[in-house]
């Protein structure tokens, strides 16, 4: 079961970006962006407002990468979030066939890597850090986790 929804920006003075086209793609997502709301050390945070220019290796194109969460904290430093299971930030296991299933995996995990490089990049750059956060951060931070 697919969890997404429109989510609704509960204080609007902490978003930067437009609050009426809030969407989270995972409970994980929307129990984020309740987290960053309520949390007094967060000045601001905005979700797919920040969008990253990188080339994939699979097949040589620019593409655009919406990174699901900026966050500012009260001491100013800036945080670019994605939010993936700690399985896909590892690559996939070998197995003794190539089936769909595995190509698709090993395309996901060579995709991911080229926007998550870029966004290392973009994020440096601009002075910020980039995170990826899996089930195992948002457990750390006190983030629900089903």
């Amino acid at each position: 079961m697919s969890y997404k929804g429109r989510y609704t920006i509960k204080k609007p003075d902490k978003y930067a970006g437009d609050p009426r086209k809030v969407i989270y793609r995972s409970l994980w997502e929307r129990n984020t962006f309740r987290w960053c709301e309520n949390n007094p050390n967060v000045k601001l945070w905005n979700s797919e407002e920040v969008v990253v220019p990188y080339v994939s290796s699979v097949d040589k194109k620019l593409h655009r990468y919406y990174v699901d969460l900026l966050i500012q904290m009260d001491n100013k430093k800036t945080y670019l979030i994605e939010i993936k299971p700690k399985k896909e930030t590892q690559p996939p296991k070998p197995r003794s066939r190539k089936t769909k299933k595995f190509i698709n995996e090993q395309l996901t995990y060579i995709k991911n890597n080229d926007k998550w490089e870029a966004a290392n990049k973009f994020a440096e750059h601009n002075g910020w850090k980039f995170q990826v956060w899996t089930e195992e951060t948002l457990k750390n931070l006190g983030i629900k986790v089903l």
